[in-house]
Order: structure tokens, then sequence, then C-alpha cells
């Protein structure tokens, strides 16, 4: 079976988690791999992703074989393969636009980005390159608020005819008028805003939904994130917040039995703190009431490594995009989305998502029937997708 072949923007600690995986697992039994949701998706495994064309803007990472750029700083995350073969594949300069927050000129080398002196592609270049690499699969791990450059690369895989996960929280897959496009250029999309393996919104949503299927009525929440790698340390610019804090939030409200009032729901990034590096701590409070209206409120603290997290879910949708080609699917391919993102189209509940997304991946006819959402979980009848 060929590989499936992959192209990343941004080789950050989310790729440097992606690729560390790939090779992880390479001889790992299946039956005794760690960490996987799917060890086989389509007949592949993790091992047979192929990384063939790379982009950073990063003076440390350009020029550098993929094996050795994901180590470099600023990237903080553990190290739990540290003997990458080296890959043939050099990191290019990438386009700039807004992928880089002036903020981040503020801090320590060890702790920012540093903006390489690289001449920038054009899209006729960044089309060329997928096209000749092969690529059947671009990865988008640009910084948050990265709106300009996401759509940018989004055009090139339009123009290249690759499939495109958007893993951040720029909304493409979920806006009609880019999955249109997609839908009309014959290419599967999954986004938007990857979800972690066991992360702060999947456990938030897990509760909230618990909540309303006990007949607990839910008053107010908040959920509260730090960390010390770069994302966070990016995020200390608010005004790249917007489309985070709307996706983070919406993703609780579509599982809530009544929506909250805006006044009672926090759902965000809270601060940087640099000694975490790519440790994430989470902080969950909830209020409700219970039989009797008997207030009652919870509380958790969730400390993950957040790049690892967000790799093993990654790991799943470039499969799933695989399959989605092979199937001649295209546009948003719902139930990966769904089960895989934050803002997806549609958003249903874990449960229902689980059940669609393992339906998807049995479905060797590529005839999946695929369950729309009214926005507030309620179901209508099936109707088939493109």
């Amino acid at each position: 079976m060929s590989k499936i072949k992959i192209a990343i923007v941004g080789m950050g600690n989310c790729a440097s988690s992606l690729i560390q995986g790939i090779h992880y697992y390479q001889d790992k039994d299946p039956a005794e791999a760690i960490g996987l949701m799917h060890p086989v998706i389509g007949g592949y495994g993790p091992s047979d992703i192929e990384v063939v064309a790379a982009w950073d803007i990063d003076a440390r990472k350009v020029g550098k074989d993929v094996s050795e750029a994901i180590f470099e700083k600023p990237n903080c995350t553990t190290v739990f393969c540290p003997d990458i073969p080296e890959t043939g594949v050099k990191v290019e300069m990438g386009r700039v636009l807004d992928g880089f927050s002036e903020h981040m000129r503020d801090y320590p080398e060890e702790r920012t980005f540093v903006l390489a002196d690289a001449p920038e592609p054009d899209k006729a270049q960044v089309v060329q390159r997928l096209k000749g690499s092969g690529a059947e699969v671009l990865m988008n791990y640009l910084p948050v608020g990265s709106e300009e450059a996401t759509r940018f690369y989004a055009e090139c895989a339009l123009d290249a005819g690759v499939a495109f996960v958007n893993n951040i929280p720029v909304f493409i897959a979920s806006d009609p008028e880019w999955a249109a496009r997609f839908e009309q250029a014959g290419i599967p999309i999954i986004g938007d805003d990857i979800k972690a393996q066991v992360g702060a919104t999947i456990t938030h949503r897990t509760l909230t939904d618990l909540f309303a299927k006990r007949g607990v009525k839910l008053e107010r929440t908040y959920q509260l994130n730090t960390g010390g790698n770069t994302d966070f340390l990016n995020m200390l610019n608010r005004a790249r917040l917007a489309s985070k804090k709307e996706s983070k939030t919406e993703v609780v409200q579509a599982v809530t039995a009544e929506r909250l009032p805006e006044e009672d729901i926090h759902v965000g990034p809270s601060d940087y703190v640099p000694w975490q590096k790519d440790n994430k701590l989470c902080f969950i409070r909830m209020e409700g009431k219970l039989f009797g209206d008997v207030p009652m409120n919870l509380e958790l603290r969730l400390s993950v490594e957040d790049s690892p997290n967000s790799a093993g879910v990654a790991i799943d949708a470039i499969r799933c995009a695989k399959l989605a080609r092979s199937r001649g699917l295209a546009g948003v391919i719902h139930a990966p989305s769904s089960y895989f993102c934050k803002h997806p189209p549609r958003q249903v509940t874990d449960d229902e998502a689980y059940r669609l997304m393992e339906a998807f991946i049995n479905d060797t006819q590529g005839k999946l029937h695929e369950v729309p959402d009214t926005g507030r979980g309620e179901r209508e009848p099936a109707q088939a997708t493109g």
C-alpha cells in the first residue's frame, strides 16, 4: 500500500508531535499501540504517512530537513521519539501575511518566532510545490489569528487539488462559501479547529452533556487555560482571539440543554506562563441546580502536554482525508469534522459524532448517509452527502 503524502504549513510543536508519532508507532503492534484512537483506518497505520513538503517562517527551521526542524526552538514539546531519520524534505520559507504578530518581537528568541530573511513564495510557487511533491493532504498549523495566511494556503490547496485539514480556528470548512468552493473543486476538507484527544474542550463538552442528560440545570460556567508554548504567547495579542473564543465557546454551547446567556459562560485562553512550556493547565468550573432546585458546583483541573494531545487526533484526520479522496468525496467531510474539530459546520453531541465517525470509517462503499445538525443537536432525517 502506498504512503499518504502530506504537506505541512507551520513546523511548530503540533507538527513536531505529529511527525514523532508517525515514527514512534512504526514498530508497534496495533493491539498494544497506546494512545491511538484508531490504530488502522482504511488499511493505513500512522507510519503510512509521509511528509513531502513543509513551510515555516522561522530562521531556525527554514532550509533544514524536516527531521531536524521539528526539534528547533521555539519548539518545546515533549520529545518522545528523538531518532527521526532524515526525510530529504527541506522546510521552505512560507508566506508571512498575518501569520506573525508584532508583539512576538518583544520576547526572548528561545521562546518566540524569529522571522527568516528569505523571499516569500507566491501562490503559484506553493501550488507548484504541492503538485510536484505529490501531496494529497495539506495540514494547516499556522498560529491562531492567521486569517489571511490560512486563506492563502486554502487557495493553494484548491488550485493544487489537495485535501485541506484546518487545525486552527480560522473558519474555512464552517464558512458556507469556502465549503462550496471545495465541493465544486472536488476536494475534501476537514475542519475547523482541531480538538485534543482528551483536552479542555472535550472534557468540558462531556461534562456539559452529562449535566443535560442527568437533569441538572447548568447556570454558569468557565474554562480557563494557561500554557507556555508559542501558541499561548501568540494569543497574548487579544485581537487575534475572536475566532478562537467563538470556536471554544460554541463547542460547549452546542451541548447545553439550554443555551447560556453570554455573561454566564466564559471559555478561552487565560494567560501565558513561560515555565509551563507545552504543558497546558485547564481550570473548569460549572455551577447548577439539581433535584429540588438545590445548588451544586463542580471544579476540575486538567494538565496535559498540549501538542501530543492534538497529534493524537490529527493522525486520524489525515487518514480520513485520504479515505475521502479515495472515495471521490468532495467538500466538507462532516463525520470527521464533527468528531475531530471544535467548530465544524454541523455540531452534534460527541456520542453522535463518534457513531457517525465509525460509520464513515467502515463505509467501504463510500455511500455514507450522515445526519445533519440543526444547531442544537436535534437530528433531521438522514440524507446523502457528497
